[in-house]
């Protein structure tokens, strides 16, 4: 192993945070925003902290994130001024990283709103919900939102289809997830209280139906999908405003949840990102283990590594290696005899597996 890289790893780690935004891209995951800290993360060989150029954002919570073309596009979110309807984009694919912000050509953009969803179909961000405020018949509305918003990055407009079908209620710190044509929209906060229901829209015929309910009622959670026919959620609060650790898989076939058992019950996590990654595993970044809106010292800065399915061989071999190194001699010994290539892929793994030191 590479002293100067097993060094470098021991002391850089992202800082903890909640409410940020994050996507995967060619296996790296980027992390944004929240509430602590703005900057992204681009954990690699070399664990790096960029701070931006061009027109970066200003620092905000609740944006929502997306990954489309290379490109990350935030939309939305809440900053020292207050919820915002502005759009960023930055380029993860050219190593600039280089901020724009994005104004639209056609149509309008959603009115001011943090804690939304979106869906990612065809090309197309859609988005969904969200809390903030609009102008209804001249008169300052503050609330929860239920429209759909679509926006064309290619035309660089927006629009606002019309729907059909029974939509959810207003609402906002919901879960979204995409399955192949279709939407998914799960809990989230309605007014004074906290739902458990699973709405789904047909991002093609723009038709609304109902498909399930949790046991559950909750907000800051996450569902991510996992499979062509399989949602995973994890965490959020509850109705009760407890911290919640469990996790459950959707059957969009069968419309039934099942728990999912997993080593974190000892970590609830609210207000967190969750994402796709290798193998189907689902990566858990940040997010607060308290209330935060009571307790405002819980914000994490772990990964939890969900596996969804079982790993191949490769992967299997990887990660004992990565695991036992330190403390098997005849591993580190042997470990120079691999090829260049497989040396950098289990120097990345065994990063992975070192305890770290805060960024501060």
């Amino acid at each position: 192993m590479d002293p100067a890289f097993e060094r470098h790893c021991s002391e850089l780690v992202a800082r903890e945070r909640s409410g940020h935004t994050a996507v995967v891209l060619d296996s790296l995951l980027y992390v944004w925003g929240g509430y602590m800290v703005r900057e992204i993360l681009v954990p690699n060989s070399r664990l790096q902290v960029f701070h931006m150029s061009g027109e970066v954002p200003p620092s905000m919570s609740g944006t929502c994130g997306s990954s489309l073309g290379g490109n990350m596009y935030i939309f939305g979110g809440c900053d020292d001024g207050g919820q915002t309807n502005q759009m960023f984009c930055v380029d993860l694919t050219d190593g600039r990283y280089v901020w724009k912000k994005i104004i639209p050509l056609c149509g309008s953009a959603p009115s001011h709103r943090d804690k939304l969803s979106c869906w990612v179909y065809n090309g197309k961000l859609i988005y969904f919900g969200g809390y903030g405020h609009k102008v209804l018949v001249d008169d300052l509305f503050w609330g929860w939102n239920n429209e759909v918003h679509v926006f064309d990055p290619v035309k660089g407009s927006w629009a606002e289809p019309q729907t059909h079908g029974r939509p959810p209620a207003p609402r906002a710190a919901h879960a979204g997830a995409t399955l192949g044509r279709r939407g998914y929209v799960c809990g989230g906060r309605v007014m004074e209280t906290r739902t458990n229901d699973l709405h789904c829209l047909d991002l093609e015929s723009w038709t609304w139906t109902e498909m399930s309910v949790n046991k559950h009622r909750i907000s800051w959670h996450t569902v991510t999908a996992v499979s062509e026919s399989t949602m995973f959620l994890f965490g959020g609060l509850s109705v009760d405003c407890r911290p919640m650790s469990d996790g459950w898989l959707f059957d969009v076939e069968t419309k039934k949840w099942r728990e999912f058992e997993h080593p974190y019950q000892d970590k609830p996590r609210l207000w967190h990102t969750a994402c796709g990654g290798r193998d189907s595993d689902v990566v858990v970044f940040g997010g607060s283990c308290d209330y935060i809106l009571l307790v405002d010292t819980g914000h994490c800065n772990d990964a939890l590594v969900f596996q969804m399915q079982p790993h191949p061989l490769f992967r299997i071999c990887e990660d004992y290696i990565a695991k036992n190194v330190r403390t098997l001699e005849r591993l580190r010994k042997q470990l120079p005899l691999l090829p260049p290539k497989m040396q950098k892929a289990l120097q990345r793994r065994i990063s992975f597996y070192r305890p770290s030191k805060n960024l501060n």
